[in-house]
């Protein structure tokens, strides 16, 4: 498992997100306190704290260093 803080704080951020995520296999959750929720999922994202930091953690190791090149570039 990899783990990253993204900041996911307006809605064409939240979209990115979840469109970077569904174009690679495996599971990808985000996680705010104590809620977690599927992060290929729009609506689990709004049930989210989003304006803090959030934690995406990526179970898919061979594909993780290029989802965040991704969302790094396309996030910032």
């Amino acid at each position: 498992m990899v783990t990253q803080s993204v900041h996911i704080d307006t809605l064409a951020k939240i979209q990115s997100l979840v469109r970077i995520v569904n174009n690679y296999q495996g599971r990808f959750e985000l996680i705010s306190g104590a809620t977690f929720v599927n992060a290929r999922s729009v609506m689990g994202i709004f049930s989210l704290d989003i304006s803090k930091p959030v934690q995406l953690n990526i179970y898919n190791e061979e594909c993780a260093d290029e989802v965040l090149r991704e969302i790094s570039a396309t996030l910032n």
